[in-house]
């Protein structure tokens, strides 16, 4: 979780090195806060600290569309682009313009076979840090941590990098080379920590916090002493209250409470592993990690005199355990809903050069179903086959449509048919934030409703879903949903210290006169109309500026600069 604008901290562990009521002398909101450590928050606590992506000088972009509009921007920092009108047509493998855009931006056609270079540099500037704490139960990383780490990725070893830092030259520096291109899940968890302690991000990270409870709280019913509130203007704004207890070995749990103006919910989706929903499925010898059955063979709780075990699934989670059970010659009932044909089934979807080890499980699963052949001994897939029960004797029974009900015995069940992230500190565990708010959230079927371009919630303003719950699951996409965030929030900013601009002669004329024919308000509200004038001229951009120069004819005064018919349009948020 990501906290932004953190206005204080009511009781705060002395465990949390960061302390959000030291950051502000002056009691004033502090920007951001983000529940989550994993390479979502990671990413845009790089943005957050003042690292701002420009057009690198001389870049060229293959898609010449795209290229028309990169070449306008010149110097000007991406954040202050209209990117909604940089990400119209780009297309990708992403259901988020936003993700598309940024990857992109920095992998130009990879998904076509494209080797171009990325169009991107980064910049640090300290002046436009927005203050942030980014909160986490484990170590950066998130959910990489508890990964076996001997398992490869999906994603090329390259797709895991983060801005700023080459993951295939980090690995190189270790003395490990990447295995067909991608990194084992030890690699990525180490390289994420790294990452934060290099980059300087880790005074933004409490690790080893657990947030309980996030809610939007009227400031004006809050005591004005436990804020420190210096004046009745802050009383108007909206907060988040963020609770949660501070982990430690050696200490009991300590409470803490921090108030902020945003919220980031950066979680994943590893946090609550699916359930069938079946009979018996509370049984003790019932499973829902893969991480228990790696301990069980460990210990050599299971081995090939074992009964068979059950899988559940077929993703490529329970592809793993099929690999792992077999290489260690425990046998293997395996049972999924869809058929071997099924475009769907994600081995179906995979390259075989580049994933040889999940093509040999479905090698297995189409060669070893009924009647098996004796090919993988001790393997046996049951495609179009679900679980109808578990029994206190071990025993399952699974059903088919065309085969009816089969027996089995077995010595461990093994349910792997996903996960879903737990968002039990929000109320009604975010359901009401969802797209079908009928049903729990599912970042696959029911991800978190936000806007496109700014990933805020569409039903809580203030509160912004990126990553898994927001649809983009692979860490080479969340990283769009990194830069929508910190656009959005630097907008905000702006909006908050925007003064009236110096506006001159005909150039005050032209703009009613633009006003009245936009139907907007009248010259009697003078002061508050010209402020909303320039946020809708920024908003629209070049049509109405090109419309306010044809009716003032020359030029216009901002701020003592001079905006011409010659002006980039998009350099006119820098005036404004």
């Amino acid at each position: 979780m990501a906290i932004t604008s953190a206005v204080n901290i009511k009781e705060v562990s002395a465990k949390l090195k960061y302390r959000i009521d030291k950051v502000d002398s002056e009691g004033l909101p502090v920007p951001h806060s983000s529940p989550g450590n994993g390479p979502s928050a990671i990413c845009l606590s790089y943005i957050l600290s003042g690292h701002r992506p420009y057009i690198k000088n001389g870049a060229v972009h293959p898609n010449p569309i795209l290229q028309k509009k990169l070449q306008q921007i010149g110097d000007c920092p991406l954040l202050d682009q209209d990117l909604e009108y940089l990400a119209e047509g780009v297309e990708g493998r992403s259901q988020n313009p936003m993700a598309v855009l940024f990857d992109s931006l920095v992998r130009p056609d990879r998904d076509f076979g494209g080797t171009a270079d990325s169009v991107l540099t980064w910049k640090e500037d300290h002046k436009d840090h927005i203050q942030h704490l980014v909160l986490g139960k484990g170590p950066p990383g998130g959910s990489w941590h508890s990964f076996d780490g001997s398992m490869t990725t999906l994603s090329l070893g390259e797709w895991m990098e983060l801005p700023g830092l080459n993951f295939r030259d980090w690995i190189r520096r270790k003395g490990r080379n990447l295995r067909n291109d991608r990194a084992t899940t030890k690699d990525v968890a180490q390289y994420y920590q790294h990452y934060v302690k290099v980059m300087g991000l880790k005074k933004y990270f409490a690790s080893g916090t657990l947030v309980t409870s996030v809610k939007p709280v009227d400031l004006s019913s809050l005591q004005r002493t436990s804020l420190s509130l210096h004046s009745t203007e802050d009383l108007s704004k909206k907060l988040y209250e963020i609770k949660g207890v501070c982990l430690s070995k050696e200490a009991p749990e300590t409470p803490f409470c921090v108030y902020a103006e945003n919220v980031v919910l950066a979680t994943g989706t590893y946090d609550s592993p699916a359930h069938l929903g079946v009979d018996g499925e509370d049984f003790p010898f019932v499973y829902h990690k893969i991480s228990d059955l790696e301990s069980a063979v460990e210990e050599q709780r299971l081995g090939p005199n074992s009964d068979p075990i059950l899988v559940v699934g077929a993703g490529l989670t329970a592809a793993d355990a099929v690999l792992l059970a077999h290489h260690r010659n425990v046998p293997v009932l395996h049972t999924f809903r869809r058929g071997l044909n099924d475009l769907g089934l994600i081995f179906n979807q995979l390259p075989q050069m580049m994933y040889p080890e999940y093509h040999k499980v479905h090698q297995m699963m189409r060669e070893q179903c009924c009647p098996p052949c004796k090919c993988y001994s001790g393997y046996r897939s049951f495609p179009l086959h679900h679980v109808k029960s578990f029994s206190s004797d071990k025993t399952c029974v699974l059903e088919s449509t065309k085969e009816g009900k089969k027996v089995f015995r077995i010595s461990m069940a093994f349910v792997l048919i996903g996960s879903n992230p737990n968002l039990s500190f929000l109320a009604n565990s975010g359901k009401h934030l969802t797209v079908d708010q009928e049903h729990e959230v599912n970042c696959k079927r029911n991800p978190i409703d936000t806007h496109p371009f700014t990933y805020e919630s569409l039903q809580e303003p203030g509160l912004y879903a990126m990553g898994p719950l927001a649809g983009d699951s692979f860490v080479r996409f969340l990283q769009g949903g990194a830069l929508a965030v910190t656009a959005s929030l630097v907008k905000k900013r702006k909006v908050q210290t925007v003064r009236p601009p110096l506006i001159k002669g005909s150039a005050m004329r032209c703009i009613i006169n633009v006003g009245v024919e936009m139907g907007r308000r009248t010259r009697t509200k003078q002061p508050q109309w010209l402020s909303e004038m320039l946020l809708v001229a920024s908003a629209q951009r070049e049509p109405l500026w090109r419309r306010v120069l044809r009716i003032c004819g020359s030029q216009v005064q901002f701020y003592g600069c001079t905006i011409t018919s010659k002006t980039p349009y998009f350099k006119l948020d820098s005036y404004s």
